[in-house]
């Protein structure tokens, strides 16, 4: 799922590119994208753009008149810059939007189509749309530590709540966390003052990182490759691959479709997290060390 930084420049590029211009249409492909009814998407046709803003990991088109386009991509939503006029790809496709001199394409992978656009009326029930969660770029260092403890979460859960934090998913908390020197599964509750603070500057670092590495792989144009799996990352989709830190293996937590990437040796203190899948698998036999996770792996190849 596009995260903080990719919704960071996604804003960016369509402020620089379309702010201004007139909306005539947005013609759609599927009819499960609109999730709303009132006020109508016929509506928004031949509007000025007044600008762009970000609602979390929401898109608003904001319209004259006080009307706005809530666009979620969810997990495989993707915008691109796209001809006018220019036929609505079948497999992907789900909307055009286009202006007076240029289009973008809403695409979604995958047969699970969980994108969604809401056309809204007012300022008051844009707000119905904002999950709660706060960026922490605007908290100081108190409330930011109120905020995480408030209630007894693991920190991925509390990274990647929406309600509680605003922007950050499961690719980007994987990166805080290792940056931080914390593991997933710590109890926020649990946490001592310098660490609540190394998460809250960690925070912040990993995100300004990385919205500047993106604006720089931009440029002038509009993003090309969204991906929550990027090489430069720690420990995102690194499963088995050396730490940039220490070089040991990045081990992983498997549950349902996601999964948790982690270093045990700078997170754990050398300590390897029950998956579950493996752990209903091993039972007793599950490996609590590096150590032993490489022994065992060295006498199942030789039976």
């Amino acid at each position: 799922m596009p995260e903080l930084p990719d919704i960071t420049i996604y804003v960016e590029r369509l402020h620089a590119l379309a702010t201004g211009k007139v909306l005539e249409r947005v013609r759609l492909a599927s009819p499960f994208l609109l999730r709303s009814v009132t006020p109508s998407l016929s509506d928004v046709a031949g509007r000025r753009i007044e600008g762009f803003h970000a609602i979390g990991k929401r898109i608003v088109w904001e319209l004259e008149g006080e009307l706005f386009l809530v666009l979620h991509l969810m997990i495989a939503g993707r915008l691109k810059a796209f001809e006018k006029g220019k036929a609505i790809p079948k497999k992907l496709g789900l909307a055009a939007f286009e202006l007076d001199d240029c289009a973008f394409l809403l695409t979604e992978a995958g047969t699970k189509k969980r994108a969604s656009l809401h056309v809204v009326g007012s300022r008051q029930a844009l707000a119905d749309h904002d999950p709660g969660g706060v960026e922490v770029s605007t908290m100081d260092s108190a409330s930011f530590a109120a905020r995480l403890t408030a209630k007894n979460h693991t920190l991925k859960r509390a990274l990647t709540d929406p309600r509680i934090f605003s922007g950050i998913g499961n690719a980007y908390s994987d990166e805080i966390l290792h940056r931080a020197r914390l593991s997933p599964v710590r109890w926020t509750t649990r946490l001592n003052g310098d660490e609540i603070e190394r998460l809250r500057l960690a925070i912040l670092a990993t995100m300004a990182e990385w919205v500047e590495r993106l604006r720089e792989q931009t440029g002038d144009g509009f993003p090309v490759k969204v991906t929550a799996f990027r090489s430069e990352m720690a420990t995102h989709g690194k499963y088995g691959k050396p730490c940039p830190v220490c070089g040991d293996p990045v081990q992983r937590i498997r549950y349902a479709s996601k999964e948790t990437n982690y270093c045990p040796t700078c997170q754990t203190g050398g300590k390897l997290l029950a998956d579950r899948g493996l752990s209903r698998l091993l039972k007793g036999d599950w490996p609590k060390s590096l150590e032993s996770l490489e022994s065992l792996k060295a006498e199942r190849k030789s039976d």
